[in-house]
């Protein structure tokens, strides 16, 4: 079936593109989920009036996720971790928690925009990317810093006494 994409579809095509997909695919998926529109060819009218409406729509989103994109470059991340020997820490720090501390700051991402290759797993400042769409991406910075126990003083004194156990006393 053929169908014009209202929005861009992983591995299928951008927004704009008539492109031919499997007939369930664009009838249980596509369609219902507002992401294609199908082709007649009784309605070539129809179908370019609507095309240009979905580029201009598409223009719209990518001016407002070029936005987002340059305010989420200016986003430092810190996550105190309890760290081991080596610069290494122990847990990690995942795409997730990611997502939940800038939500946090007020930014709505996707954790399955944010590309880790890994988890961090070691101490140190890292450039983690953000893909918001095609062709935009932000680089927010995340600082993996050792998390300092209070230590209470410890305190020798010469003069402690051991103090053995009292047995009661008998009352008679």
């Amino acid at each position: 079936m053929k169908v014009i994409l209202s929005q861009d579809v992983e591995n299928v095509g951008r927004a704009g593109q008539n492109v031919k997909v499997a007939d369930g695919y664009a009838r249980n998926y596509l369609i219902p989920r507002k992401m294609a529109v199908g082709v007649d060819s009784s309605s070539a009218k129809q179908i370019e009036h609507e095309r240009g409406i979905i580029q201009r729509r598409e223009e719209r989103r990518r001016a407002e996720l070029t936005k987002v994109a340059q305010s989420l470059e200016a986003v430092t991340l810190e996550f105190k971790m309890h760290g081991a020997a080596e610069d290494k820490i122990f847990g990690s720090v995942t795409s997730a928690q990611i997502a939940e501390r800038l939500h946090e700051a007020g930014h709505e991402v996707d954790r399955k925009a944010i590309h880790l290759e890994e988890p961090i797993k070691e101490l140190g400042i890292f450039l983690v990317p953000i893909r918001l769409a095609t062709g935009i991406e932000a680089q927010i910075k995340v600082w993996v810093s050792s998390l300092e126990e209070p230590q209470a003083p410890v305190t020798e004194t010469a003069d402690a006494v051991a103090v053995e156990p009292q047995a009661p006393e008998e009352t008679t």
